[in-house]
């Protein structure tokens, strides 16, 4: 039996209020809210937060492949995929492949994924942007989905197992953007709408009869689309029953491009029951359609952060800040020189340490040293170290400073020397953070960030953030 063996979404912290934008603008707006990636964020590392949440602290099994999706790329030429891998401290031996640019992307992934051989950890993420009060700038979010995709077997059980797969193709201009640009052009309406319900109908009938299933047997539809008015006439004539249309999330993630067909399939996954059958239908460009059944698994099956969870845990973003962040508006910036450009062969030695946060530990007196060192603060020894990975390890703010003067992109930053449970303490800058709220002895996690970008190369490493938990969470 092959199957889902794990899933995770992960949705940004910072939350933008639809009406906050017609407050400002004196259009656009609308109710609910949408997800942000904070200034540090791109789709590289919240793929990366997806795929630390579906593998665990342990993984059950250990992927063979990573294949990452997004639409809006950290890079291009370059393989957006590596990072990852680097911060999850797969084996060289490990592919870790981009797979395509288009909104169809990240579920086209899971589907190959799903119907392959192998253990494949797909990651997807995507930023939806668009012209301030526009469309997409309201209905848009930015989110990240992971799974962890492979055989039934024993300690790593299929926790939805595939019974049914279909795709239908077709070309024709609904949405478009081209290479560089922020903005999606989209046609009128209407033709999008006349294409996507007969593929949508087609397909998805299809898929049933190659399970053998009729449509009344589907305990949860998830229909999803950057067109959403197409979305919503599709799950009407689907003859599912009314009560199994899935909650899309659209009114408080907001639409995350590619990212969203894998955001809402674990929110449902994470309140199955087993037996329960998932019928995932997705629409751009042509239609995928994935039916999956939950197993006996799924019962025993715990998230170490629920999607529920970490939008209850959100905190609002000023719209000013949204357009700050997103570029649309520049704002004076501290006084101080930007940052060089990082160093590619100073980056690759450290490559550990950089993008995995791996410090030392001495063997004989246990003492960690953060960064790695050669030699032990405690006894002297030389080069008697093993390598320690704290960046799953939860810490404690010992004292912090908050810096206006220092360059980033969001000022002020907020320093923290953090103790590590276990040992090891560490100055790290702080994200995800309200300063005027934060204490000392409050406790903080690890979470993989850009420290900024320079010459187009971004300077990838690790921050501490508060813990925000929720009991969902």
């Amino acid at each position: 039996m092959r199957g889902i063996l794990s899933a995770a979404g992960y949705v940004p912290y910072r939350r933008l209020r639809r009406s906050a934008i017609a407050e400002l603008l004196g259009t656009g707006g609308g109710k609910g809210t949408r997800s942000v990636a904070s200034h540090d964020e791109d789709t590289t590392t919240m793929g990366l937060e997806a795929a630390r949440l579906a593998l665990g602290p342990v993984p059950a099994a250990a992927p063979s492949a990573l294949w990452f999706s997004t639409p809006t790329p950290a890079y291009v030429d370059k393989t957006n995929a590596t990072a990852i891998h680097a911060a999850l401290r797969l084996p060289v031996e490990v592919d870790a492949l981009d797979f395509g640019g288009a909104l169809r992307s990240g579920v086209g992934a899971l589907s190959v994924a799903l119907t392959g051989a192998g253990t494949t950890l797909v990651a997807m993420a995507d930023m939806r942007d668009g012209l301030p009060g526009g469309p997409d700038e309201t209905a848009g979010g930015d989110a990240a989905a992971a799974f962890l995709v492979g055989e039934d077997g024993p300690g790593s059980p299929v926790i939805a197992d595939l019974v049914g797969a279909a795709s239908a193709t077709d070309e024709f201009t609904e949405r478009w953007r081209t290479p560089g640009e922020r903005r999606s052009k989209v046609w009128e309406e209407r033709f999008g709408e006349t294409r996507y319900l007969p593929l949508g109908r087609e397909a998805f009938e299809r898929a049933l009869k190659t399970a053998g299933l009729e449509a009344s047997a589907v305990d949860k539809l998830v229909v999803t689309s950057m067109h959403a008015r197409a979305a919503r006439s599709l799950a009407a004539t689907l003859g599912t029953a009314k009560e199994a249309l899935a909650d899309d999330l659209t009114a408080t993630v907001g639409q995350a491009g590619a990212a969203h067909p894998g955001v809402v399939l674990t929110s449902v996954l994470e309140h199955r029951a087993p037996g329960q059958l998932i019928a995932l239908v997705h629409l751009a460009d042509g239609v995928e359609v994935l039916l999956l059944r939950t197993t006996e698994a799924i019962s025993a099956w715990q998230p170490l952060r629920t999607v529920a969870g970490q939008i209850e845990a959100g905190a609002e973003l000023p719209y000013g800040k949204f357009l700050s962040w997103r570029g649309m508006l520049t704002a004076e910036p501290p006084r101080r020189p930007e940052p060089l450009r990082v160093q590619s062969p100073s980056a690759w030695r450290a490559e550990d340490w950089k993008f995995a946060f791996v410090g030392s530990r001495d063997r004989s007196s246990g003492a960690i040293h953060l960064p790695p060192s050669r030699i032990s603060m405690q006894g002297g020894a030389v080069d008697d170290m093993e390598p320690v990975c704290l960046a799953g390890t939860p810490g404690t703010v010992a004292t912090f400073t908050i810096d206006r003067i220092a360059y980033s992109p969001s000022p002020p930053i907020v320093f923290a020397v953090i103790d590590f449970d276990g040992g090891g303490r560490y100055p790290v800058e702080l994200t995800d953070v309200d300063a005027q709220s934060l204490s000392i002895g409050d406790r903080v996690e690890m979470t993989f960030r850009r420290l900024y970008s320079a010459d187009g190369v971004h300077d990838y490493f690790w921050k501490a953030r508060p813990v925000h938990r929720t009991p969902q969470s």
